[in-house]
């Protein structure tokens, strides 16, 4: 296995009056082919992706990896939300932190709660977009399919089998991205990289070895 590089640190967001948490991982040679921005659900926060070590995994796939506290959660929790959580965030948000971070383009990792920062910015700023991975993210009904068709950048959609509600309700609308392929992780819920971190992480280099 290759080494990487795993550091912490802070990025400022204007919106949110207090700066933001992220832990970034990185090849130890310092050369990315790519930068991989990861979001979380509201339960969660970027220490998941360290634990069960996608974070390491993206960084020996040659990635840089960004995982954010989102706004009042995680370590993020004195910064304040753009909007109340499960409402449609600014596309303006995710677009600083991504300017901020230089991380575009940029492969955007959307479980969840975060669907209400990760959609706004598909939907506005698809080209500072290399790809998009909704994991059963809230507010796809927020969108009609129009807007989805009119979406070009490559997509994988990801959920548990057993996420009957999330799950079933987010591809339903996502599956209206034109460019879109689906995994559907078996016996797992809504967290459904938790529940089989191998296949996720397969899952996910394989995409990202397509882009």
């Amino acid at each position: 296995m290759s080494a990487v590089k795993i550091t912490e640190g802070t990025v400022q967001v204007d919106i949110c009056k207090a700066p933001l948490f992220y832990r970034q991982s990185e090849p130890a040679t310092g050369e990315a082919k790519m930068s991989v921005l990861l979001l979380h659900g509201i339960r969660f926060s970027s220490e998941n992706w360290l634990n069960i070590g996608t974070l390491e995994t993206l960084a020996q796939a040659g990635c840089r990896a960004v995982a954010i506290d989102l706004p009042e959660l995680g370590q993020s929790k004195s910064a304040k939300a753009p909007v109340a959580l499960g409402e449609l965030a600014p596309a303006g948000f995710l677009h600083e932190v991504c300017e901020r971070l230089r991380m575009t383009p940029v492969v955007v990792i959307s479980p969840s709660l975060s669907g209400m920062y990760s959609l706004p910015f598909l939907l506005q700023h698809q080209t500072m977009i290399r790809a998009f991975v909704p994991v059963a993210p809230i507010c796809t009904d927020k969108f009609t399919a129009e807007q989805y068709q009119s979406i070009k950048v490559p997509v994988l959609i990801v959920y548990g089998d057993q996420d009957t509600q999330l799950g079933e309700v987010s591809f339903s609308n996502l599956r209206n991205l034109p460019n879109h392929r689906v995994v559907v992780m078996k016996e797992a819920g809504h967290p459904c990289y938790l529940d089989d971190p191998d296949t996720w992480h397969k899952s996910l280099t394989d995409f990202l070895n397509t882009l």
